[in-house]
């Protein structure tokens, strides 16, 4: 017996931006960003989001739909409840194969829900000694 989670979508522009401030993943022709809401509620939220960059606007929304139909199939699997993930468009997503292109979403998104620890600082280096010209 499969638990149903319940998907939702963001839209507003405060939940683009909180998501923005936890972890993200790069992965091919999609960056995934995830944040952890923490609010009891066991809902998934997704968003999905392209840049000029990415060509005019029949490619921008060409690259949203493949990738809404990708987290369509892999978020219920992978995603984790009560996180929401924004789905953002690189160059190549819209030209993407659709199997490379549900690769990419599939490692993010696994990548995201491993657990992680805290973020590891640089390790300290030694201080750069000040013009040594002997």
């Amino acid at each position: 017996m499969t638990v149903r989670v319940k998907i939702e979508r963001l839209k507003s522009r405060p939940q683009f931006l909180a998501a923005a401030k936890g972890v993200s993943e790069a992965r091919g022709a999609v960056v995934v960003q995830q944040l952890d809401r923490k609010d009891g509620d066991p809902s998934i939220g997704l968003g999905f989001t392209a840049t000029r960059k990415v060509g005019g606007s029949v490619v921008r929304n060409r690259a949203k739909r493949r990738l809404r139909e990708a987290a369509r199939e892999l978020a219920p699997l992978l995603g984790r409840p009560g996180h929401d993930y924004v789905f953002i468009a690189r160059m190549g997503t819209a030209g993407r194969s659709w199997d490379r292109l549900l690769d990419d979403v599939k490692s993010a998104l696994t990548r995201l829900a491993t657990s992680r620890s805290a973020p590891k600082s640089a390790p300290a280096l030694p201080p750069a000694s000040a013009g040594q010209d002997s």
